[in-house]
């Protein structure tokens, strides 16, 4: 099957560069483009891309948006697989994508997104550890009642679709998303009857060092995301936040990683509040 990756770009110049270097190199798959889409912010990144000879578009900063964008680039593919990524990912190994588009190449699922490490030793370690586990997992609507809200889990950061049923199910219903736009894909391949599968053996690296006003933002805009879409209150958390928070906890004590305790109290306030305020 032919594969179109996707990948936004945002200020990115110093990313370019390794990301295509790792995405072209990916070994047994076959990559139809590679099909950047430039947010106009007037730094290096047009130089670099021309340079490279890279497949990108340029819009301005008024157009962007999670969803449209990754939609528009999406619904003009005619490869079999879409794959999106982040500029802000590491790609250490060459079978990550083949790991990532193996289980719709063979029919086990519509949707595949890729285990997430850290290479920071701070809080995001232990989220990333609780969020993306060692083992395989594939979801599908039966599992709603004993997963709850976290059946539609994904992350557009590394993940991969099926072209066709994206298209059937329209992407993201042309809404502008601010962000979540995953979670409201994955909540329709679920519903429709399609599973998604969680691939452990395709690894990225993902890693932040926000601060707490930035955590604060990012809760904010999920809470509005989860404003704007009550229908999946319905679905409930099964306790997830509280389980977080405590696994959280228990991995600094753990690990000794006793300096975070002090980080440990104001990063899930931040987390909490922005949420709460989000949803008002």
């Amino acid at each position: 099957m032919k594969i179109d990756v996707i990948c936004p770009l945002y200020k990115g110049a110093e990313y370019i560069e390794q990301l295509n270097e790792n995405i072209i190199n990916q070994q047994n798959v076959t990559i139809n483009k590679v099909k950047y889409i430039l947010t106009d912010t007037n730094d290096e990144s047009e130089e670099i891309l021309k340079r490279l000879k890279c497949n990108y578009k340029k819009i301005e900063p008024s157009e962007f948006s999670h969803s449209l964008t990754r939609e528009k680039a999406a619904l003009r593919s005619r490869a079999d697989i879409i794959v999106f990524v982040t500029q802000d990912i590491e790609i250490r190994n060459n079978d990550w994508l083949k790991n990532l588009v193996d289980p719709i190449i063979k029919g086990e699922a519509a949707a595949c997104y890729s285990r997430q490490l850290t290479k920071y030793e701070n809080i995001e370690k232990y989220t990333r550890e609780s969020n993306y586990p060692e083992k395989a997992m594939i979801k599908s609507k039966k599992d709603i009642k004993k997963l709850g809200l976290k059946t539609f889990f994904f992350s557009d950061a590394s993940s991969a679709i099926k072209t066709e049923v994206f298209k059937e199910l329209k992407g993201y219903d042309g809404k502008n998303l601010p962000t979540n736009e995953d979670m409201y894909i994955a909540y329709k391949l679920i519903t429709n009857g399609y599973k998604i599968k969680y691939c452990a053996d395709s690894i990225i690296y993902h890693s932040h060092k926000f601060t707490l006003k930035e955590i604060y933002k990012r809760y904010k805009l999920t809470g509005q995301f989860f404003k704007e879409n009550k229908y999946l209150d319905e679905y409930g958390t099964n306790g997830s936040g509280a389980s977080l928070a405590k696994y959280i906890l228990k991995r600094i004590i753990q690990e000794r990683k006793f300096l975070l305790l002090f980080r440990y109290p104001f990063d899930m306030g931040a987390r909490f509040l922005g949420m709460k305020v989000g949803k008002k």
